[in-house]
C-alpha cells in the first residue's frame, strides 16, 4: 500500500455500490475472493431462511421473533483482489467476524457461492480445507493464541511444524520472520515474558512464516493499548508495502480502516450497506447511516484533489505547483499556501484540473458534492 509524504494511505479508484461487485472481475485485476449472496444464519431450520422472499427483508428483531433465526450475514457480495487490503468494519454485531471466518469455513455458510482463486471452497473436501488453512489463508486472531510453555522462535514455527518441516529448516524460517516482526533478540522468550504488542507480532510472524496467499485478521489489535495498537497498524501497513500480500481485515475502528484500506465494506445487520475506497465512504457516504459513522472524519486527511479540483481556465494549466491526482487534501493546502495563488492537478504532461484555496475550503467545510471536482480528461 503506497503512501503520500504525509504517510496517509494512497486512495486508488473503486467503486461504491454493493451491485458493482458483480462486475469487479472484469476489470483486469486479479480476483482471489469472490463472494455471491452469502448467507449465515444461525437457529431452527437455517437453510430455509435465504430463499424465503416473505422473511428475508425482516428487521433483524423481526426476522428472530417470527423464526426464531438470527441472520448474521445476510446476502452479502463482493471480490478481493490480489494485493489489495481489503478491510470489513462495522459495529458489534455487524457480522463482519462471522464473515471472516466463512471465507475459510471455519463458519459453515448457510447458502450463497464462494471461491478462493476460481475454486469452490463450499465444495472442498475435508483434507483440501484442512490445506487451504493451513498453507494459503492464515488468521490473525484478538486474542493470540500463543503457546505458553514454547519460546517465541518455537511459536512462530509452530505452523511449519504441522505442515511436516524439518526442525532446521522451520527454524531457520522462524528466524526470519521474527527479524521480520520486529522482535529479533527475544528468539528464547516465552509468551509471558511479552508485552500485548509483542505477543500480537508473535501471532503475525507465526502466520506469516507459512507464506500464505492471504493474511486473514480478525480484530487482532482491539485489546491493545492506543499507542502499541498504532504502532501494529504501521507494521500491517509496512509489511503490505513491502510484501504486496493480500489482506482482510476486520475491525470495529473506523480510524483503522480508514489507514489500512484500500477498500472498505461497512457492515450493518449483516449486510454490506457501503463498499469504496476510503475516500468514497468518507467523500459520497450512501446514506445517513454512514454518514453518521464518517461525520468526525478529518476529511483532508483522507479525500484527495480529484474530489477538489476545478476547471482550468486560460494561462492556468501552465502555471503553479503540480500535483498528482492522488495527493492528499492536507498536502494540497500546503502545497497551495506555498504558491500563494493555485496549483495543478497533473497526469503524466496533461493538466486535469486547478486547485485553489477556495476548492480546498469547500471540500474541508463539506459545501462539495459527490460530482463535485469531476473534470473531464
Amino acid at each position: 500500500m503506497a503512501t503520500t509524504s504525509a504517510g496517509a494511505s494512497e486512495i486508488p479508484n473503486a467503486r461504491t455500490s454493493k451491485d458493482a461487485a458483480a462486475t469487479e472481475a472484469s476489470d483486469g485485476r486479479e480476483v482471489v475472493f469472490s463472494v455471491r449472496n452469502l448467507w449465515k444464519v444461525f437457529g431452527p431450520k437455517a437453510e430455509r431462511i435465504p430463499g424465503d422472499s416473505s422473511v428475508t427483508e425482516l428487521s433483524a428483531q423481526e426476522l428472530r421473533e417470527q423464526t426464531g433465526c438470527v441472520a448474521a450475514v445476510r446476502d452479502v457480495s463482493f471480490d478481493v483482489h490480489k494485493g489489495e487490503v481489503f478491510v470489513v468494519m462495522g459495529l458489534s454485531g455487524s457480522g463482519k467476524s462471522t464473515l471472516v471466518r466463512c471465507l475459510t469455513r471455519l463458519i459453515e455458510p448457510t447458502s450463497g457461492e464462494l471461491e478462493m482463486d476460481g475454486e469452490d471452497v463450499r465444495a472442498m473436501d475435508r483434507t483440501t480445507l484442512r490445506e487451504l488453512r493451513r498453507r494459503r489463508a492464515a488468521m490473525v486472531f484478538q486474542h493470540f493464541g500463543l503457546l505458553p510453555h514454547r519460546t517465541v522462535v518455537d511459536n512462530v514455527a509452530y505452523g511449519l511444524e504441522i505442515q511436516g518441516m524439518g526442525k532446521t529448516e522451520r527454524r531457520t524460517k522462524a528466524n526470519e520472520m521474527v527479524d521480520k516482526v520486529g522482535l529479533a533478540g527475544m528468539e528464547k522468550r516465552r509468551p509471558g515474558q511479552l508485552s500485548g504488542g509483542q505477543q500480537q507480532r508473535v501471532g503475525l510472524a507465526r502466520a506469516l512464516a507459512v507464506d500464505p496467499e492471504v493474511l486473514l485478521f480478525d480484530e487482532p489489535f482491539s485489546a491493545l493499548d492506543p499507542l502499541i495498537r498504532r504502532d501494529m497498524q504501521e507494521e500491517v501497513v509496512r509489511l503490505h508495502r513491502e510484501e504486496g500480500r493480500t489482506m482482510v481485515f476486520i475491525t470495529h475502528d473506523l480510524a483503522e480502516a480508514l489507514r489500512i484500506g484500500d477498500r472498505i465494506a461497512l457492515m450493518r445487520d449483516g449486510k454490506i450497506v457501503q463498499l469504496g475506497t476510503p475516500e468514497e465512504i468518507v467523500g459520497s457516504p450512501a446514506d445517513d447511516y454512514v454518514r453518521d459513522f464518517v461525520r468526525d472524519v478529518p476529511r483532508e486527511q483522507v479525500l484527495t484533489v480529484r474530489r477538489a479540483m476545478r476547471p482550468a481556465k486560460d494561462g492556468e494549466a501552465d502555471e503553479g505547483p503540480a500535483l498528482s491526482p492522488d495527493t492528499l487534501i492536507s498536502d494540497a493546502i500546503e502545497a497551495v499556501a506555498r504558491s500563494g495563488g493555485a496549483a495543478r492537478v497533473v497526469d503524466g504532461k496533461r493538466c486535469l484540473g486547478i486547485v485553489d484555496h477556495a476548492c480546498l475550503l469547500n471540500v474541508v467545510a463539506r459545501l462539495d458534492s459527490p460530482q463535485h471536482g469531476e473534470v473531464a480528461a
